[in-house]
């Protein structure tokens, strides 16, 4: 963890003569976009294996259409499918997985007030007059909404509400092309108790993330909203 913290603050100093007092700030942005570079190949890998699913999505709904109230049989015939078009049904979560312990990693280096019984400097830093390690309540408490670290977080709100509008609309559009899901696979058998509740819920998760910018410090916050931001144009390039 250190390591990463003083590659960050390395990258802040180079920073320093283009943001100045920002410098640790910038570093934050651009450490995170640097990582997300380099998972970058396993994202692709991801939207590869999601596209291929979806192609088979046709054979799928007439598998289940035919062996609906079989579900041993319907698993074997679906099992068969993936194999002889040699797609894998994991082939689409497994590098997302991957990807998460490097995120973990980032959000806790930027969220700890202390690393390895020392003080996280990269939290002593400010952005505008907003200090890293502050969150949005020591905002409010500092200078209110409109006071300079209540308008830093009003930057990233807006920024975050972007891009879970936009995250909300494709979400909308990919789960209107989809079957509903019932106890018996999708267009065989009873719906599954809760599901319809759940399936409305899905579109406004993205929201929850102006949640986390509120309650995390700010360097951390930063961190979020870049990865968000990123994870929104990967999206849109990948899967489009």
């Amino acid at each position: 963890m250190s390591v990463f913290a003083s590659l960050v603050e390395r990258l802040a100093d180079l920073l320093q003569p283009l943001f100045g007092a920002g410098a640790a700030a910038a570093a934050i942005v651009l450490f995170t976009a640097l990582v997300r570079l380099l998972v970058l190949p396993l994202s692709r890998a991801a939207a590869r294996g999601q596209k291929a699913r979806a192609a088979l999505a046709p054979q799928l709904a007439e598998l289940r259409r035919k062996h609906g109230k079989n579900p041993e049989k319907l698993q074997r015939a679906v099992l068969e499918l993936h194999a002889r078009e040699k797609v894998s049904p994991l082939s689409g979560t497994l590098p997302g997985l991957c990807q998460l312990p490097a995120f973990f990693l980032l959000y806790h280096l930027f969220s700890s007030t202390t690393l390895g019984g020392r003080t996280n400097e990269l939290l002593t830093h400010h952005l505008l007059g907003a200090p890293l390690g502050d969150r949005w309540t020591d905002a409010l408490g500092a200078g209110g909404v409109f006071g300079d670290a209540g308008l830093v977080y009003a930057g990233l709100f807006a920024v975050v509400t972007a891009v879970a509008v936009l995250g909300y609309r494709r979400t909308k559009r990919t789960m209107a092309g989809q079957p509903p899901v019932t106890a018996g696979g999708a267009g065989g058998g009873e719906p599954v108790p809760g599901l319809a509740a759940v399936t409305k819920a899905v579109p406004f998760l993205p929201f929850l993330t102006l949640v986390t910018v509120a309650v995390v410090p700010l360097a951390a916050a930063l961190y979020v909203v870049t990865s968000t931001t990123w994870t929104a144009v990967e999206r849109a390039v990948l899967y489009r």
